[in-house]
């Protein structure tokens, strides 16, 4: 490391520890499951989002031996709201794995700890500064805006090419020593000053190297992702009502909210008293439809019609992975956010 390099871990450090954050609630120990836990919910979640869920969670789910043999639902019902559920799914079976291979330890080695499931390279980095000290560079989407700007570095960083640039950065920085505050100081640093749109370019450390606020540049880096129309999906949610009960179903493992339990699905135009009866094993009376909602999700806007149904008579076989739940149970088990808006503005149907 030169000195010029050396002058950017130390801008950073000494920023991070006049105006970073050091209060979170995973903050102050070296207890690796909490690091663990709070940086995979920090993953495309804000920190404001994460700390609610993650206290409910830590208290639900306190350590590793805890989260290894609870439920997937539970541990999906706990997680219910905070989006991105594959990594509910990864984080559960990591704390098997842990128990499995590791004995319940949580490994210190940023390589062995990147072969868990729903763990990264960067990730890895993070949890073994916090939790262990050791040394290692990360590279999250805070961190790449700050790296493509101070650097002025070209491209989109999702390109192969720009991300082994910034990489190459990111370990040519690493001061060393430190490691902890200069970790914490980069993500902070992102989050609060280098920020992707209006950014505090005037209270940052290293506003002197800055080479996009230099030369004018620092609406333009990093370059943003090639933008493409998303597309736009139907489906009808059938909200079949059985007294207070509804039905939910079970979604698959994997795809999109896998493992959660949801409201049973069908074709827009499908003749939902016909699902009913030859899926589910019902007999029902289609109500009106609630108004359609719409849903932003990572690859497509999904664009959901409530279809109510008044059971009259259940009388044939049901599906295994179909249960009836009191509605305001049903609220509180583990449904995607969008399900759980849809059964708390159902009115009542009786």
């Amino acid at each position: 490391m030169d000195s010029s390099d050396a002058g950017f871990a130390a801008g950073v450090v000494a920023w991070h520890r006049q105006h970073g954050r050091h209060d979170l609630p995973w903050q102050g120990g070296r207890d690796p499951y909490a690091v663990w836990v709070s940086e995979i919910m920090l993953q495309q979640t804000r920190v404001a989002a994460v700390i609610p869920y993650y206290c409910r969670f830590m208290a639900r789910f306190p350590d590793i031996a805890t989260l290894a043999v609870a439920a997937e639902d539970d541990v999906l019902r706990h997680w219910s709201g905070l989006g991105y559920y594959a990594r509910a799914r990864n984080l559960h079976a990591a704390a098997r794995a842990i128990v499995g291979r590791h004995a319940g330890e949580f490994p210190r080695d940023p390589a062995a700890i990147a072969t868990l499931p729903g763990i990264g390279r960067s990730t890895a980095a993070a949890i073994a500064a916090f939790a262990f000290g050791v040394r290692g560079a990360i590279l999250d989407g805070n961190v790449k805006r700050v790296l493509a700007r101070c650097f002025g570095v070209e491209g989109w960083p999702g390109q192969p090419a720009v991300q082994r640039r910034l990489w190459a950065l990111a370990e040519r920085l690493l001061p060393e020593g430190g490691i902890e505050s200069y970790t914490q100081g980069l993500m902070d640093l992102g989050a609060a000053v280098c920020t992707r749109a209006r950014p505090a370019c005037a209270g940052c450390p290293l506003a002197q190297r800055c080479v996009a606020l230099r030369e004018g540049r620092v609406a333009g880096l990093p370059w943003p992702k090639p933008r493409r129309a998303l597309p736009q999906k139907r489906t009808v949610m059938l909200l079949l009502c059985r007294g207070n009960e509804i039905l939910l179903e079970k979604r698959p493992p994997s795809g999109l909210w896998g493992g959660l339990w949801s409201l049973p699905e069908a074709e827009p135009g499908a003749d939902a008293e016909e699902v009913a009866r030859l899926r589910y094993g019902v007999e029902a009376e289609v109500l009106p439809p609630l108004s359609p909602q719409e849903h932003a999700l990572t690859h497509f806007r999904l664009l959901v019609i409530p279809q109510p149904l008044l059971v009259v008579s259940a009388h044939l076989v049901q599906e295994p992975c179909a249960l009836w739940l009191d509605r305001h149970d049903a609220v509180d088990a583990a449904v995607p956010a969008p399900v759980r808006k849809i059964l708390r503005q159902m009115p009542d149907l009786g």
